[in-house]
């Protein structure tokens, strides 16, 4: 291994990048737009569902109830209708995404002790935002209730105008806010590894073969390992930049705390990208142009997105595809990643994870070492 000729191929990879300015908008930019995308429009928090109220029965209580549900900051009323007609008309046209039917009668049964029937429709086509907004629902009924029952305990003086009950001290650790965006921008840098290094390796051994000039490096005395570490570093480089750069972004723009260490952070990033620039190098042998290696990454990053937890969570999986999701690299960087950022968990907590990539790493590059080194010869 002549390390004087790595270098000069290395040196030569870096004034490629400098000379392009697709690839050095693709090294600054496309981190930046993806981070701003995730960490902004791609949101899982449900909030402002906009509500139509029917209220048939105009008490007191009804009012107070809306009161309870616009007072809650997850809905807006922003609706009174008067018929029932409205109510197709609304969720057919996406106006309004729930419905708060009171009844007649809603007041006299409560003041008569008796249970008060309350319909609430919510429009299905948006499952996830339906399913959240009726739990918000029944949190908001059931203390609307208890508040009713301790008022008619109070009146009637029962002795105590506070009952004895059960009460649940909710605490919630790692993510107390429960925002979104602690959740998914933290991802967004194991996918900007996945993608910038995969694509640019795989892309930039093509882009030799196309233009001749691998042909000319093959008649040279490099070696192809010496050729495939010149590849490879810059691209390791330009990995550790732009995870630098969405880390920054991370912790002062979108204010998300990095409780764990920054040394095993970058450690294991680095095991990552043994996998990433694995693939970029298996990639880069199976294609003949540049557009067959970009259509090719495509079809590894779509489902090591949407199978390793980016996005959906691994137990709400069938079991066969759960299990598939043990194949994917990328499931362990993300367990990894979050467990640095939001709970300070270090190498006793993500030793199986970290082994995991490791191998993962060593095997493909070790595969795709080999193939490359063929294909050289």
């Amino acid at each position: 291994m002549n390390w004087r000729r790595v270098m000069r191929i290395v040196k030569k990879e870096f004034i490629q990048v400098r000379r392009d300015p697709n690839l050095l908008r693709m090294i600054i930019l496309v981190p930046i737009f993806q981070l701003m995308v995730f960490g902004y429009a791609v949101s899982t928090d449900v909030r402002n569902i906009s509500t139509a109220v029917y209220d048939e029965d105009l008490t007191a209580s009804s009012r107070r109830l809306q009161q309870a549900f616009a007072g809650s900051g997850y809905f807006d009323l922003d609706y009174h209708i008067d018929s029932p007609r409205e109510v197709d008309s609304l969720l057919d046209g996406g106006q309004a995404q729930m419905v708060l039917h009171i009844p007649r009668g809603f007041n006299e049964r409560i003041s008569s002790g008796q249970i008060a029937p309350l319909q609430v429709i919510f429009d299905g086509s948006d499952s996830q935002t339906s399913g959240t907004a009726a739990g918000y629902t029944r949190d908001i009924v059931q203390r609307y209730s208890s508040l009713i029952a301790l008022e008619r305990l109070s009146r009637a003086g029962s002795g105590t105008a506070n009952p004895p009950g059960i009460e649940a001290r909710v605490r919630i650790w790692y993510n107390p806010e429960l925002k979104s965006v602690n959740y998914m921008v933290p991802a967004v840098l194991c996918m900007i590894l996945l993608i910038v290094t995969m694509i640019m390796t795989s892309m930039a051994i093509v882009r030799e073969r196309e233009i001749g000039t691998l042909e000319q490096l093959v008649v040279t005395p490099v070696t192809p390992g010496e050729l495939m570490l010149g590849k490879t570093i810059p691209f390791i480089c330009i990995g550790l930049l732009d995870m630098m750069l969405v880390l920054l972004l991370s912790v002062y723009w979108f204010k998300v705390e990095l409780v764990g260490s920054l040394p095993l952070l970058i450690l294991m990033s680095l095991f990552f990208l043994l996998t990433s620039l694995g693939l970029g190098l298996f990639i880069s042998t199976i294609s003949r142009t540049q557009q067959e290696a970009m259509m090719i990454s495509f079809f590894i990053m779509l489902p090591s997105m949407m199978l390793s937890g980016f996005m959906f969570p691994i137990r709400n999986m069938p079991e066969v595809i759960q299990w598939i999701t043990y194949a994917i690299p990328l499931r362990y960087f993300l367990i990894i990643v979050r467990g640095i950022f939001l709970k300070g968990n270090g190498l006793d907590i993500l030793w199986p994870q970290a082994s995991a990539l490791a191998v993962f790493g060593i095997a493909i590059i070790f595969m795709s070492a080999t193939r490359f080194s063929k294909r050289m010869g």
